[in-house]
C-alpha cells in the first residue's frame, strides 16, 4: 500500500541513514564483572523488570543499580571474587561501570514501555538472554529492521514515533 509521503521517504532511505552502515550482531563486550544471565535470568528464573525495572515505565530499560544486585548478595555467594568486587563498590557508593550491549544512536527515541506495554516480550529484541553467559546483541537495531517489525505488526510508521 502507498502510505503518506513521511512513511514512504522514511521507508525508502532507512537503508543509508548515518550509524546505519554497520551491524553490530554478536558484539559481547567484556563487563567489569562476570554476569550470567543464564544463571539468572534462565536457572534462577528472575524475571527481565526485576533488574531492569525502569523498562516497564520509561524509555529506557536502564543498567540496575547496584543496590539492587545486593538485595540477594548480601547474602548469596558473598564469597566469591566479583561479589567481594560489587560489595566494595556498593560499601563506596560507587556504581559499576557496566557496557551497553544495546545501544542505539542519540537521535532515535526508543520507548520500552510502549513496547511493553503492547505486549512485546524482551526477547523479540534481545534475543534469548536467559540462555546466554554473556549478554550479546542478536538483532542489528537498525532502522530498517524496526520499521519490518512496526509493518508487521501495523505500528505507525510516521518519522516522529522514533524520532523526536
Amino acid at each position: 500500500t502507498v502510505g503518506s509521503l513521511s512513511e514512504n521517504v522514511a521507508y525508502g532511505w532507512w537503508f543509508w541513514t548515518p550509524g546505519d552502515s554497520v551491524d553490530h550482531p554478536g558484539y559481547r563486550p567484556e563487563q567489569p564483572i562476570p554476569f550470567s544471565h543464564k544463571l539468572h535470568a534462565g536457572q534462577m528464573e528472575i524475571p527481565c523488570q526485576y533488574c531492569h525495572s525502569a523498562a516497564r515505565r520509561s524509555h529506557s530499560a536502564g543498567i540496575p543499580p547496584t543496590n539492587t544486585c545486593m538485595g540477594c548478595h548480601r547474602v548469596v555467594a558473598t564469597d566469591r571474587e566479583p561479589i567481594k568486587y560489587l560489595t566494595e563498590k556498593y560499601n563506596a557508593n560507587e556504581p559499576i561501570e557496566w557496557i551497553k550491549v544495546h545501544d542505539i544512536p542519540d537521535y532515535v527515541r526508543f520507548n520500552h514501555s510502549r513496547h511493553l506495554a503492547a505486549g512485546l516480550e524482551c526477547q523479540e529484541c534481545h534475543g534469548a538472554v536467559e540462555e546466554m553467559e554473556v549478554v550479546e546483541q542478536v538483532a542489528p537495531l537498525q532502522m530498517g529492521w524496526c520499521i519490518g517489525c512496526h509493518k508487521e505488526r501495523e505500528a505507525p510508521l510516521k518519522c516522529y514515533t522514533c524520532h523526536y
